[in-house]
């Protein structure tokens, strides 16, 4: 029998210890959870990327009574940034998100069908993205971008 050991390496750091560019982005999602609309779940979510061309672009999760008809942040940000951008390659993306509380401590991770979003715009730009996991205490940060968080994933080599 074989065993395969599987390893991520995640930076964690204070807001403060985040470069400015990295700063830049985060605030955009740290803003964009204002624009959320949760009134169900009061679980504001926002996110943001920063294009190869510079372009900030931002989005928040859109909820639904319809629970499955809405949409995470992390897909909004990227739709909106692929179609309004389809020739430039995303570089960082940011995620935040706060409750009626206020921001969250620590950071929350994207979830699978972000991932799989996320990991499908790496292999469509061929570059892989920064991801910056916001947390009022700390942040993580991903340089080796989703397959570090998804590892065996899925994707269009099994198609061919």
């Amino acid at each position: 029998m074989k065993e395969i050991v599987l390893q991520t390496k995640i930076k964690v750091c204070s807001y403060n210890e985040l470069s400015a560019d990295d700063r830049e982005v985060v605030d955009a999602a740290r803003a964009a959870t204002s624009n959320s609309y949760a009134v169900y779940s009061k679980f504001n979510v926002g996110a943001a990327v920063r294009l190869k061309n510079g372009v900030i672009v931002k989005g928040s999760n859109q909820e639904n009574a319809a629970y499955p008809s809405g949409l995470c942040a992390e897909r909004t940000t990227l739709f909106w940034a692929n179609s309004q951008y389809p020739d430039s390659a995303v570089l960082t993306l940011a995620i935040a998100a706060r409750t009626e509380k206020g921001e969250l401590p620590v950071p929350i991770p994207p979830c699978g069908a972000c991932r799989q979003v996320i990991l499908e715009t790496e292999k469509r730009f061929g570059e892989t993205i920064k991801i910056i996991l916001y947390g009022a205490k700390e942040s993580y940060i991903i340089e080796d971008g989703i397959k570090a968080l998804m590892p065996l994933s899925f994707d269009s080599e099994f198609l061919e």
